[in-house]
């Protein structure tokens, strides 16, 4: 185990299929880390061993007979908490639904267990995914994997850090404002929203369906493509021979690129460079009117996250950190009128900026606007934390808003990630391209 520790899911993969790595022996050693580890139960809501060492041990008798399913036959994965799990508890991160244990498994987990991954068990995240701070004093507040004082990036907290961590090789998200790519940026893994729709979100538990995404996070680009075709019950885009040369990048003023701190603006701007000078042909515009998307999300989230968990809300909201169920209360006084108007002027800015957009291969800006916060300050002060968390979310949410794909790799610079954004349903020429980018940035430690 200790010679695959921190490796990519692809090359562990790779070593199942040469004989050189026993299923069984890594999902052991993995879970032994994870209790063992001094953050494993903040990084782990619960651990499914029993499941894990016997999909394991099913791998082993795959390997062993030339059977194997595909290249992440093996490999294990860990589980954001929003995810049925059939027979262990699935509960969001909120004490609202403390016990709650679905019957079946979530759609994506059954088409993964069907092309024999190994579910490692679930991980915290912020309370019904609706921060991107991964900051959760009802259940537990993940690590950063930099510095214990800093917040981790939500809502696929856990997620992030169990890969940070090495106690995952790739992990399972869901991404409804940012909720992949930001906490993989914080912690310098890749982080990748694959487009609206591309998977099913059956037996997940919503925040806004309208805009919920399911997705990996990872150390490679590779290991993105594979996991998501795993979770898809599809084959893998083909990254063979990816590069930027040629490729037409447009670097985004309006919104995104505007108020941009000292250090994720510097690792910005240096990976533009370096992309320029592989070849990339790099054009800088603005399109000030997409700012309007951004007053419309504060109609459209609220109002459809409270549609769904009111009733819970009304029961037992008392359980509810006091921020999330502020945040969440704010859709009870909006109307279906406005809602259903806000979401028809969204669709028609969507149609204007994919039109505008068209002759770009991606869009680039910098994955968050400022570095991770310190937990300190978040738990204490009330208005910080309501300013932080959306300044937190504001770029990563350009792609939910717009129907973007997207992906977030690192730049070299600690927690300062470079997003990739692609127009909907060109997901593999996305792909392709942040394979390409990978090779000049360089991959996640």
């Amino acid at each position: 185990m200790a010679d695959w520790h921190g490796a990519t899911a692809a090359d562990l993969g790779r070593g199942i299929g040469a004989g050189r790595l026993d299923p069984l022996d890594l999902a052991e050693g993995i879970l032994d880390a994870i209790d063992l580890h001094p953050q494993g139960a903040a990084i782990y809501a619960r651990t499914t061993r029993a499941r894990a060492l016997a999909e394991a041990g099913a791998a082993r008798a795959r390997a062993r007979s030339g059977l194997r399913r595909g290249l992440l036959d093996g490999v294990p994965l860990s589980w954001k908490d929003l995810y049925d799990s059939a027979g262990t508890a699935t509960e969001a991160g909120t004490a609202m639904l403390a016990g709650r244990v679905p019957e079946a498994d979530c759609d994506i987990l059954a088409n993964a267990t069907a092309g024999g991954s190994v579910c490692l068990g679930k991980t915290h995240m912020s309370e019904i995914a609706f921060s991107g701070l991964g900051y959760n004093p009802v259940t537990a507040t993940p690590p950063n994997v930099h510095d214990a004082r800093l917040l981790p990036g939500g809502s696929s907290s856990g997620a992030a850090a169990s890969v940070a961590f090495g106690l995952a090789p790739a992990a399972v998200g869901s991404d409804t404002g940012g909720s992949i790519r930001l906490p993989s940026a914080w912690n310098d893994l890749v982080g990748y929203k694959p487009s609206f729709g591309t998977l099913p979100m059956r037996g997940a538990l919503p925040l806004c369906a309208s805009f919920d995404v399911a997705g990996p996070l990872a150390r490679s680009v590779e290991d993105a493509a594979e996991v998501v075709a795993l979770l898809g019950g599809t084959r893998p885009v083909d990254l063979a021979g990816a590069s930027v040369a040629g490729a037409r990048l447009l670097v985004l003023g309006s919104v995104v690129g505007e108020d941009v701190d000292e250090a994720p603006a510097a690792a910005f701007a240096g990976a533009v460079e370096r992309l320029a000078a592989a070849g990339a042909r790099i054009t800088h515009a603005r399109a000030d009117w997409i700012a309007r998307a951004w007053d419309l999300a504060g109609v459209l989230y609220p109002a459809e996250a409270w549609a769904f968990w009111r009733d819970l809300v009304a029961e037992k909201g008392h359980l509810m950190y006091h921020q999330i169920r502020s945040r969440i209360g704010a859709g009870e006084g909006i109307a279906a009128a406005d809602w259903i108007a806000a979401r028809d002027e969204l669709h028609a800015l969507r149609q204007r900026f994919a039109g505008w957009a068209a002759p770009f291969d991606a869009i680039l800006c910098p994955t968050a606007p400022i570095l991770p916060p310190e937990t300190a300050l978040v738990a204490a002060d009330v208005d910080y934390y309501q300013r932080v968390n959306l300044r937190t979310l504001r770029n990563t949410r350009f792609g939910n808003l717009f129907d973007l794909c997207g992906i977030s790799l690192p730049t070299g610079t600690l927690s300062c990630g470079l997003l990739l954004n692609g127009l909907a349903g060109c997901d593999g020429r996305l792909l392709r391209l942040a394979a390409g980018a990978e090779r000049v940035l360089g991959r996640a430690a």
